[in-house]
């Protein structure tokens, strides 16, 4: 609403005529600072070997390392990071009571049965990005992914609107209880889909554990993010992108060495191919 460049009126005019302070047209945010964001990409690393790690954990790892650190300030970095556990203050909304994929209630068999979805923070050169990404439990194939500076739960929507739209519905969804996956947004618009809704119990940091894997915690960061020090949000897309072709395309363990893309689509050619005959 401030033009610079106005004709009659200055700058300073301008805000007092808003009811702003000519220091708040001037600020600019200066982000966190070189030693918080090397503390993140370390606090993003040791998150990969001990998932379990909370706060104190956590900086307690960092003092062992003679980083100056406290509580405090490790607190707020993690809360900054889709991996803080926060204290039970309220209660997200409650999932369906459904056996988890891989706890013995229920074999998953086929595509598009089990779908997962997380979460995941990417160190940049100068500040960071989150990923969120859905995959097939059956086949391990990254479906859709999408890069955000934020975390709210628009661009995860957005996501979810883009595997659906490309691949059908699941008949389940399987999240860990991250705000964005309790938020109503997602929940409504996997119940308009028909979708059963499943989350990771509490404190069960293994319930995911495809996803995770996969998808952001090992493989993505090791192979890809941290050998990168990308400097700009399309840098890092087009990054992401040829990683996760990549790895839809390579042999997969999962399946005798497979690729999860042809997996996928060979086994959604079968079903269909059944149905006919049927």
């Amino acid at each position: 609403m401030i033009e610079r460049s106005h004709p009659a009126l200055s700058v300073g005019a301008q805000c007092r005529l808003r009811s702003i302070s000519r220091s708040s047209f001037y600020y600019a945010p200066l982000g966190e600072t070189e030693m918080n964001l090397t503390l993140m990409r370390l606090i993003d690393r040791q998150f990969l070997e001990t998932p379990f790690s909370g706060v104190q954990q956590m900086t307690w790892h960092l003092q062992n390392e003679c980083h100056a650190v406290n509580v405090k300030r490790i607190r707020r970095l993690m809360r900054l990071m889709p991996i803080y556990q926060k204290p039970k203050t309220s209660k997200p909304a409650k999932a369906q009571d459904l056996p988890l994929p891989g706890s013995g209630g229920l074999r998953v068999d086929r595509p598009n049965q089990v779908w997962c979805a997380d979460i995941t923070y990417m160190p940049m050169r100068r500040g960071f990005l989150y990923l969120v990404a859905i995959m097939d439990w059956f086949t391990r194939k990254v479906l859709a992914w999408r890069i955000s500076n934020t975390l709210e739960a628009d661009f995860c929507v957005e996501e979810l609107n883009e595997a659906v739209h490309r691949f059908g519905p699941p008949e389940i969804m399987n999240t860990d209880q991250g705000s964005q996956f309790t938020s109503f947004a997602w929940s409504d618009r996997l119940k308009r889909i028909g979708t059963r809704i499943s989350m990771d119990s509490k404190g069960r940091c293994l319930d995911n554990i495809f996803i995770e894997r996969s998808e952001g915690r090992r493989s993505l960061k090791y192979e890809c993010v941290y050998l990168q020090a990308w400097e700009t949000g399309p840098q890092a897309k087009a990054g992401v992108g040829r990683w996760i072709t990549f790895y839809n395309h390579q042999p997969h363990a999962a399946h005798g060495g497979q690729p999860p893309t042809v997996v996928y689509f060979n086994q959604i050619k079968t079903d269909q191919q059944g149905q006919r005959v049927a």
